[in-house]
């Protein structure tokens, strides 16, 4: 099957309801690893990652930071507001996604605690421009009073665990409204164990937005339009991986968020621009990598777009085998669930 022919439809399993997991394993490091190399599927301990890399390579991570992104509020005719921050875009301002059975329009305002307000300036389809009064600086607002903004899929109401499980341990840069979920399984053995290892690490940023839960809506892929995401790629990046291709190792992306920094920041002979971009690559099979060898990551929807990009890289029906193998073995799926180690096709 030619790339040109997928469709939306070629990306549908049936995932059961009970392995969609709502809870983070007890320790980080103790979910499961499914090794996916397209000759075969080994079922591992995500403890045994170290093990399959070599002295000199390198494991890339995306160290976003999530902020407390969903808010509630009220119109004032009372009716009740919740948002979903998509991006900051000033110490007032923000784009969000906002769910009501009315939803303002231009001009309109929603009431939020502590006295704060927000205005509509402008409207987008989906997402919404507002305006902050009261809030004083907005990072140190959503901080008081916003909320973990958990997937859908996770059906419990954010606790003081997932404050502390839905955020890396290495997470430093505030701006994303879900967590790159891949990294939710480091902890700090595992970096003492990559380290003795002789595994070098290095760190891009991308700010993950809401749009990643966003559901493809055609069936002709090459409609779909992927929502834009802020990312910064720092030189000490950039040059870390010129040095593991000197030596011939490999560049171990940690999640599908870092991937597509990297991806989105190389020309067409694979060579890295440092600094910040803005993507909105959509990886789908046929895309050629040209930084990422091998790609840590989670289980993911049916018929989403992160599925289509493990897809593209470890090969189709690779993938179909491997979602069939873990769905059979009962791996948990989804954000607090268990990983695999692709490598590329």
């Amino acid at each position: 099957m030619s790339a040109k022919t997928y469709t939306l439809a070629d990306f549908d399993y049936a995932l059961p309801q009970h392995l969609i997991a709502q809870t983070p394993a007890r320790e980080r490091s103790a979910s499961r690893l499914l090794h996916v190399d397209g000759t075969g599927l080994r079922d591992l301990h995500f403890t045994d990652l170290p093990s399959l890399l070599d002295a000199g390579d390198l494991v890339v991570f995306n160290d976003t930071r999530v902020i407390n992104a969903r808010i509630h509020g009220r119109k004032p005719t009372g009716g009740e507001v919740e948002m979903l921050l998509e991006r900051i875009t000033g110490t007032e301002s923000a784009i969000v996604q906002l769910r009501a059975s009315h939803p303002p329009r231009v001009g309109g305002s929603v009431e939020l605690p502590a006295g704060a307000r927000a205005t509509v300036e402008a409207r987008d389809g989906r997402f919404f421009s507002l305006r902050f009064d009261g809030v004083g600086e907005l990072h140190r607002w959503l901080e008081q009073h916003g909320e973990v903004p958990l997937p859908p899929y996770i059906t419990h109401a954010p606790d003081a665990a997932d404050a502390e499980r839905y955020q890396t341990v290495y997470a430093r840069v505030r701006g994303a409204v879900a967590a790159p979920t891949a990294g939710l399984h480091f902890d700090a053995r595992m970096f003492d164990a990559l380290a003795k290892r002789g595994v070098a690490q290095a760190y891009v940023t991308l700010h993950v937005g809401a749009g990643t839960f966003q559901p493809v809506q055609t069936e002709q892929l090459a409609r779909h339009q992927m929502h834009s995401e802020s990312y910064s790629i720092a030189q000490a990046t950039v040059d870390a991986i010129e040095r593991t291709r000197a030596r011939g190792a490999r560049v171990v992306a940690v999640g599908t968020t870092t991937l597509r920094a990297l991806e989105s920041a190389a020309d067409e002979s694979g060579g890295l621009r440092a600094g910040p971009g803005d993507t909105a690559l959509f990886i789908t099979p046929g895309y050629r990598f040209r930084v990422v060898d091998r790609l840590v990551t989670n289980f993911h929807l049916p018929r989403s777009t992160l599925l289509m990009l493990v897809s593209a890289f470890a090969g189709y029906d690779t993938i179909r085998r491997a979602y069939a193998h873990a769905i059979a073995q009962r791996y948990r799926f989804m954000s607090y669930g268990d990983a695999m180690l692709l490598e590329r096709a």
